[in-house]
């Protein structure tokens, strides 16, 4: 009797092959994923020879691909509790820049307005340059211990951080919570990790990847309204507020800007509360684990009537079965898979997407900066020393309400083209595309951005410039950036989730893409007004402008040599057969079960034929099928 073959030791006809490892997945250390040389050309194709009379092998006869939706989407409630918890997160940060300066200003009145903005610096520093120092290890924390206690701790933290700041009475003490906020708070990365093991399946990643740039936007309009106007509330709103308002409590008069770190601390203690009832760990390692959040939540579901107590069911019935003796064979148990050590992590791929995004956050970071500047510098009263196209300087000359409002425009942009454009844009033209194609519009704004100062102006200076010119070109400078950050930054987020080169590390992937971030987000915009000072000394205040398209440009050269991952491009040793096995038995049993739903789709007529065949030919393919 000859030897069974086992299901890795079959053989399978030349044709069902597929194409050869790619170039960029071949010089890779370790074991490597082999594509599916099992994988059958079609779907419609079974893995074991069988007759057919005539069948029809049109792509008309193939089920169509159901187009991505909102609603499309898997586990939208845990989705949801990813966004709120990105959106308070950042809502923190947006409202304290409405009133940073002013509260700076509170600790010591005879400070000037130079030096105060010297603190703003270091104060905006003390939070991101923390997170430089903690992201990788809250990373690690994560692919260790679980991804939900580690957002928890972000969340719980940052909410005590907002709440010492907003009591703080001096320069050191308001620097020492943010440093301790930026610690702490490993959200970031973590939220997009556990966005990405939700949603495996790349075909979601575009629109879910978006939620976070959206909570981003939503948070950058919400944020500086509400920390505008709960900032020294007795001022702003006296009639709820003031010395004999209903709430017109004598806190709020001695720690005139802490009722906004209040309300964040609120909100981000509300979010870990619903983290920790309603989230799930995504943790391949700690699933299956007791959860007492998830606990907690049925138990207040059934006492309530939301939920009912489900009896635990007897499957000795349905073992002794002799229906489902012959049964397809149960698969084995996967094989326990190791960590890939931190020295394997850095590919060429990790690296090139980690260095484009350090380019793309620096520059990002230098523009926010650059462009408050630019509104808000004087405009010149002579143009004698004016010499175009690149010798000219002076901004806009615009007031505080008017630079906000004029900053707001990209918030409400960035929302538009999020939810009308980019997901139609994105599914033509893929992931890298998108990314490769719109960070190019990056250096083309920051270029016509200071020319802005050169427009005609309905006013003299050095009042306020203003006019139809300086509108439409405020709105396409910020068109031309708005429309790149929206279809670039969901891009780097999927980028740098699909080039980890294995899922045992993709937490630490996302700390160190934390780190770079937020670390280049710190030297931006410092930098930047270096330049942009030293501009203004010359004469020449598209220097800083034209420096910051330079780095962009040298991001755009990078992300040439970046590619799309799989998030699994190295296999550990004993990982390999078993991945292989389990891959295998899935594609045997996904194509028998398209098979089946292909012959009843057509037995109902609800999949097209070739027009070409007769009724009896279709009739007899059915009746081998059956």
């Amino acid at each position: 009797m000859p030897k069974s073959l086992s299901i890795s030791e079959k053989t399978f006809p030349l044709q069902y092959g597929s194409p050869a490892l790619p170039d960029h997945r071949s010089n890779q250390t370790g074991f490597h994923r082999r594509h599916g040389s099992l994988v059958p050309q079609s779907p419609r194709e079974p893995l074991e020879p069988r007759c057919s009379i005539s069948e029809p092998d049109s792509e008309a006869s193939q089920p169509k691909p159901q187009p991505v939706t909102w609603l499309s989407l898997p586990r939208k409630d845990q989705l949801a509790i990813l966004f709120f918890s990105r959106l308070v997160d950042f809502l923190q940060v947006a409202s304290l820049q409405a009133y940073m300066f002013y509260q700076l200003k509170s600790f010591d009145p005879g400070l000037s307005d130079a030096a105060i903005s010297s603190q703003a610096g270091i104060l905006q520093g003390c939070f991101t340059g923390a997170q430089v120092c903690t992201a990788v290890l809250w990373g690690k924390a994560a692919d260790t211990w679980g991804r939900k206690i580690v957002l928890m701790v972000g969340l719980l933290g940052t909410a005590v951080s907002c709440m010492g700041y907003g009591f703080a009475t001096t320069f050191w003490q308001a620097a020492l919570f943010r440093a301790f906020g930026g610690a702490i708070n490993g959200t970031v990365g973590i939220i997009r990790t556990m966005v990405a093991e939700i949603t495996k399946e790349k075909k979601y990643q575009s629109r879910a990847f978006l939620l976070l740039p959206m909570s981003f936007n939503v948070a950058g309009i919400l944020g500086p309204v509400m920390g505008g106007l709960l900032a020294d509330p007795a001022m702003t709103l006296p009639g709820l507020f003031g010395e004999k308002a209903t709430f017109g409590f004598d806190w709020l008069r001695s720690y005139p800007y802490a009722l906004p770190g209040v309300l964040n601390a609120v909100f981000l203690t509300c979010t870990g509360l619903l983290v920790f009832l309603g989230l799930e760990e995504t943790l391949p390692s700690r699933r299956g684990t007791v959860d007492y959040g998830i606990q907690i939540l049925n138990r207040i579901k059934t006492s309530v009537g939301f939920g009912t107590p489900v009896a635990a069911i007897d499957y000795t019935q349905f073992e002794a079965s002799a229906d489902l003796q012959n049964f397809e064979p149960k698969p084995k148990p996967a094989l326990p898979v190791g960590k890939l050590p931190f020295r394997r992590i850095w590919t060429k791929n990790v690296i090139f997407t980690l260095v484009t995004g350090a380019f793309f956050d620096f520059h990002l970071g230098a523009f926010t900066n650059i462009w408050s500047l630019f509104l808000s510098t004087p405009r010149p009263t002579t143009t004698d020393y004016r010499s175009l196209p690149f010798i000219f300087t002076g901004g806009l000359g615009m007031p505080a309400a008017t630079v906000g409002f004029a900053t707001s425009i990209l918030g409400i942009l960035g929302m538009a083209l999020q939810i009308l454009l980019y997901p139609p844009v994105h599914a033509r033209l893929g992931t890298l595309l998108c990314f490769r194609f719109f960070l190019i519009l990056f250096p083309v704004a920051y270029f016509f951005a200071p020319y802005l100062s050169t427009l005609p102006s309905s006013t003299p200076a050095p009042d306020p410039a203003s006019g139809p010119f300086i509108w439409i070109g405020i709105t396409f400078v910020l068109l031309l950036a708005v429309s790149a950050r929206t279809f670039t930054l969901p891009a780097t987020i999927i980028l740098l989730n699909n080039c980890s080169p294995h899922p045992s590390v993709l937490g630490t992937v996302h700390g160190i893409g934390q780190s770079v971030s937020a670390g280049f987000r710190t030297v931006g915009p410092v930098v930047g007004g270096i330049w942009y000072g030293q501009g203004l000394e010359h004469g020449i205040v598209g220097w800083a402008w034209w420096e910051t398209a330079m780095v962009a440009a040298a991001g755009c050269v990078t992300a040439m040599l970046v590619y799309e991952g799989s998030g699994h491009e190295i296999l550990l040793e004993g990982e390999e057969d078993g991945a292989e096995e389990v891959e295998l038995q899935g594609l045997m049993r996904e194509s028998q079960r398209e098979r089946e739903e292909g012959a009843f789709a057509e037995r109902e007529g609800l999949m097209a034929g070739d027009e070409g065949l007769g009724e009896s030919s279709r009739m007899g393919s059915l009746e081998m099928r059956r």
